[in-house]
């Protein structure tokens, strides 16, 4: 059976990371967090105030590095899990056009739980910071993804393995 590409999606502290890291110990493939990435590689130089181009640039960045070393893993045989926001409908078309072209099998996955329950989240990961935690994200921020956010059309869902977390 060839590798999958595991695309996992949804709204701001909809449980992404966790779903992502345990279907990856499951079905022993290798996740890819854009949220770890950007933590570890650009944290420490964030401005304060956080300043959107600034991170669009490097979430950019981060991308790029990602599919490079997923399409690797992908040859090697292995499959991947990507959790790189992908809060616009454009962008999953952009995902789903690249597995295309490539030839991948490709599985989304819908994250999703109630706007009160993630903002909780959220809050609670902001001063826990556990295992999932990677950058704080203030409610400006959790609004403004609110905002960005585009729930999928029926189409995107077919198919789709759909979780919702309390």
């Amino acid at each position: 059976m060839p590798p999958t590409l595991h695309v996992i999606f949804g709204p701001s502290g909809a449980g992404k990371t966790t779903y992502a890291h345990a279907f990856a110990r499951r079905e022993k493939a290798v996740a890819f967090i854009l949220d770890d990435w950007m933590a570890r590689l650009f944290a420490p130089d964030m401005p304060e105030p956080i300043e959107y181009e600034w991170m669009i640039e490097r979430v950019g960045r981060c991308e790029a590095q990602i599919w490079s070393t997923a399409a690797g893993v992908l040859a090697a045989g292995t499959s991947v899990i990507l959790d790189i926001g992908l809060m616009r409908r454009a962008d999953r078309a952009r995902v789903r056009d690249i597995a295309d072209a490539a030839g991948l099998p490709l599985q989304w996955h819908f994250v999703t739980a109630s706007a009160e329950a993630r903002r909780a989240r959220v809050a609670e990961r902001n001063v826990i910071r556990g295992e999932n935690f990677a950058i704080a994200v203030t409610p400006e921020m959790f609004d403004f993804i609110e905002g960005v956010f585009e729930a999928p059309e029926p189409d995107e869902l077919a198919g789709a393995t759909i979780s919702e977390s309390a």
